[in-house]
């Protein structure tokens, strides 16, 4: 099995995905809201490349064995997907990769919103860990998991900070998480 296919499918979907942020950072921000620490985004879009890259050089020759270590990556990295989708589904047109808050909009409570505060930082830090498995990278996988926890810590403590500055006024916070 070619590695180079799933991180093809990677590169589409993040793509993708930045897509559909930019449009709905354009709706959110027409709307009235607010971006709180823009300036840290740059570092989540580095963290993504240089993961994608670092994938793409330390697996080469980007042959996968058909062992079981790999179904199972497979496998889980399917269901991070579902996951993933769900995310984005449950918050729609609030669902954005840069921290916004909208004044006067409900918070979600739908979906995996139900049961997790951030689930799709689940989804990001448990993918940082199954694609270097699948893919046979131990030093991306210990460098860009370090890595994504320390950003990640930083950017929910920025996303908590904005909520609580915005608390009892109805106002909703929810980046990519």
């Amino acid at each position: 099995m070619n590695f180079l296919w799933i991180l093809l499918f990677l590169i589409i979907q993040r793509l993708a995905e930045l897509t559909l942020a930019a449009r709905n950072r354009r709706r959110a921000l027409a709307r009235g809201g607010i971006e709180y620490h823009p300036e840290t985004y740059k570092k989540f879009i580095w963290l993504h490349c240089l993961f994608l890259l670092s994938l793409l050089l330390e697996s080469y020759p980007w042959q996968l064995p058909l062992d079981l270590l790999t179904w199972f990556c497979l496998v889980l990295f399917g269901l991070l997907q579902l996951l993933r989708y769900w995310c984005i589904r449950s918050l729609g047109e609030q669902w954005n990769t840069r921290i916004i808050v909208i004044p006067g909009a409900p918070f979600c409570r739908r979906g995996p919103y139900r049961l997790f505060k951030h689930p799709n930082y689940l989804v990001v830090t448990l993918e940082f860990a199954v694609i270097p498995l699948l893919a046979r990278t131990p030093l991306t996988l210990l460098m860009f998991s370090l890595a994504n926890l320390v950003l990640l810590r930083q950017r929910i403590r920025l996303e908590e900070e904005a909520l609580r500055e915005h608390a009892g006024l109805g106002i909703e916070l929810r980046g990519s998480g």
